[in-house]
């Protein structure tokens, strides 16, 4: 999958294009997404952003730690799905010349006392790394693979530094000592074109060394020199044999190279090396094993349905035509009592209607990014995109628990809208909001700022709130949905079930499918988010959408007939239960993840990944849920209306 046009999405068009969906991509030519030219000497400004270790999982901004800064700091305009993420992106002392190549240029010198030397050895022993930006493309650092076929890996930014000892490799030992990457070798690949003396940065490379300058002269003055770099006699840093210490009160000199290289890679195709993924094959695999999942299922279902309910029809309709008295069997023995409103019918109705938000959301999002406008470019804008679509899809919420709700026979309309608009973001808002003073607490630049979080509260109260209650007072308007067949007075009683009709059985059994059809394709998107990845895949994760659709629609529907049959007519509640049980697994394999992959030492940092994975595993429950639970009715309204009943 190559990514032809690197478009951005910014905050502001977000509606336009949910009225525009069918509109080209070429005719979105924004601001900062269209491509820079460049003419040689032009300057070239280099900004940083967070610093961001994957066995903390807590990011901090560039200038937490005492490098070298610029007269001015001069914050970037950062999106909301930008803050949300933590990035904080602002400009830097290097500044490069186009295609002018220069050798050990002196950024500063620093001096640092005991508490900057326990912050960097801090930072340096979490392994954080440092992450710069130059045309919108992030800083790599090329590393080769374990065998010699191997292609070469990118990873995203530098290591702060380094422990080890003064053996120029840096062998692992217990007298460890720290050293601070303080020379940096970038490299600038461009294309030029063959017209024009106008040139396209393509790519953005750095190689951290460890260097203990030395220095002659006066420092500060014309005649200053450093011995370990010579920019006149064109020598510069290509080993790291005495690296520099992180010492309290000792002289710590940064330096840079900057090297420019004409590359055949055009600018629109400048982010396939960086996303270049080796592991399409496993893709392919989630695919087919999910594929498979479905045949399966799709196989049971049309068995149900065209054979068993085809019987059962048939012969339920010749008995009403027979003169002779027959007794009835099977599930149409419950049609009394199979549309009987459920217990705690008012929260149901909460839920379906939030699971048809958050359905809606994630079904215009990935349309979006299987389109292109949520390309990698444009830091945030996938967040920043499903908060402002969740926030319309309210509407449809609002609808849904509407509509449901007047059949069920209720007449506060008002109170269930209400509930709807506040359950499930009022409990996701809780969590979040202790999550995030953990993270204040840490002092950690992912704390979501105060006018932030004002922003995030008058989007739900101002916006979604309002839609939510436009879209109630629609569906409730509309005439109540009616039942294919009546409802008696008196409930039936309900016999005894077999072991495996158990309710908490069959719920976690029809849980396991859906989740089975997407762990693995789940396996990259927590290495994405945990790992500090790009995911782009968009392609896979929406065929894996579509999967996991089908899958909880027709687990839902077999176990929902088992259940009938087994002359049990409560179904509502389960057939929610049903799929949104596989949030369950999703949560537990999250666990494994945790123990597993991850590196996490920081109680912090594990109550931040738990937090936010119970988060995910509960947004997962409603959609599954809700999927489940209109396949389900639509089920049951289907075989209901195909048989007489008197």
């Amino acid at each position: 999958m190559k990514i032809s046009r690197s478009l951005g999405f910014l905050p502001w068009v977000a509606l336009a294009l949910l009225l525009s969906v069918a509109v080209p991509a070429r005719c979105f030519y924004l601001p900062g997404v269209a491509p820079t030219d460049f003419q040689k000497k032009d300057p070239l400004l280099v900004k940083v952003n967070k610093l961001t270790s994957i066995k903390t999982q807590l990011p901090y901004s560039y200038y937490s730690l005492p490098f070298c800064r610029p007269d001015t700091i001069v914050d970037s305009a950062e999106n909301l799905g930008e803050v949300l993420r933590g990035d904080r992106i602002e400009n830097s002392p290097y500044v490069f010349e186009m295609r002018e190549p220069q050798m050990c240029q002196i950024v500063c010198k620093i001096s640092l006392n005991d508490k900057e030397v326990k912050d960097f050895k801090e930072k340096i022993e979490d392994e954080y790394r440092v992450n710069m930006i130059l045309d919108n493309l992030p800083l790599v650092v090329p590393v080769k693979g374990l065998d010699q076929e191997s292609a070469i890996i990118y990873q995203h930014g530098f290591h702060v530094g380094v422990k080890g000892l003064y053996s120029g490799a840096f062998v692992q030992s217990k007298d460890e000592k720290i050293f601070i990457h303080n020379h940096l070798s970038f490299l600038v690949k461009y294309h030029k074109d063959a017209e024009m003396d106008l040139a396209r940065i393509v790519g953005f490379e750095v190689k951290p060394f460890s260097v203990r300058h030395e220095y002659e002269g006066q420092w500060g003055g014309k005649k200053t020199r450093l011995s370990t770099c010579d920019p006149h006699a064109k020598r510069t840093v290509t080993s790291s044999e005495s690296p520099q210490e992180v010492e309290a009160n000792k002289d710590i000199i940064f330096t840079y190279d900057v090297d420019f290289q004409e590359s055949e890679v055009k600018w629109a195709s400048r982010w396939d090396t960086y996303l270049l993924m080796t592991d399409n094959q496993i893709h392919w695999f989630s695919i087919v094993n999910s594929l498979m999942i479905v045949i399966f299922l799709s196989g049971m279902v049309a068995m149900i349905m065209l054979r068993t309910l085809y019987r059962d029809i048939s012969r339920y309709n010749q008995l009403e035509t027979s003169e002779e008295a027959q007794e009835e069997t099977g599930w149409k023995l419950v049609h009394g009592d199979v549309f009987r409103p459920p217990s705690n019918s008012d929260l149901l109705c909460v839920y379906v209607g939030t699971g048809v938000q958050f359905f809606g959301m994630l079904l215009v999002t990935m349309i979006f990014a299987v389109l292109g406008f949520l390309s990698p470019s444009n830091r945030g804008g996938l967040m920043t995109v499903m908060l402002l679509l969740w926030v319309f899809m309210g509407l449809f919420a609002g609808y849904s628990s509407a509509r449901l709700y007047k059949m069920f026979k209720g007449s506060e309309w008002k109170k269930i809208t209400l509930r709807t608009a506040f359950t499930f973001p009022g409990i996701v808002f809780a969590i979040f909001f202790v999550l995030n003073a953990l993270i204040w607490g840490e002092r950690s630049s992912g704390a979501v700022p105060f006018t932030t979080m004002f922003a995030l509260v008058l989007l739900w109260f101002g916006i979604s709130v309002p839609l939510v209650f436009v879209g109630s007072y629609l569906g409730f308007k509309k005439p109540a949905i009616e039942d294919p067949v009546k409802t008696n007075k008196i409930p039936r009683q309900i016999p005894e079930q077999a072991w495996y009709m158990n309710p908490l059985f069959s719920i976690l059994i029809g849980g396991i499918l859906p989740f089975g059809a997407v762990f693995i394709e789940l396996f990259f998107i927590l290495t994405s988010i945990w790992l500090n990845q790009f995911y782009y895949i968009f392609g896979f994760l929406f065929l894996v959408f579509l999967i996991l659709i089908v899958t909880c629609a027709e687990i839902t529907i077999v176990l929902c007939y088992f259940q009938l049959c087994s002359e049990d007519y409560l179904w509502w509640w389960r057939s929610y239960l049903t799929s949104g049980s596989s949030a369950i697994y999703l949560f537990l394999y999250a666990a494994f993840y945790f123990f597993t992959k991850l590196e996490i030492t920081k109680p912090v940092s594990g109550i931040l990944y738990f937090g936010y994975m119970l988060i995910a595993s509960y947004s997962f429950f409603v959609l599954t849920g809700t999927i489940g639970f209109y396949a389900c009715f639509w089920f049951t309204r289907l075989i209901y209306s195909s048989v007489k009943i008197d």
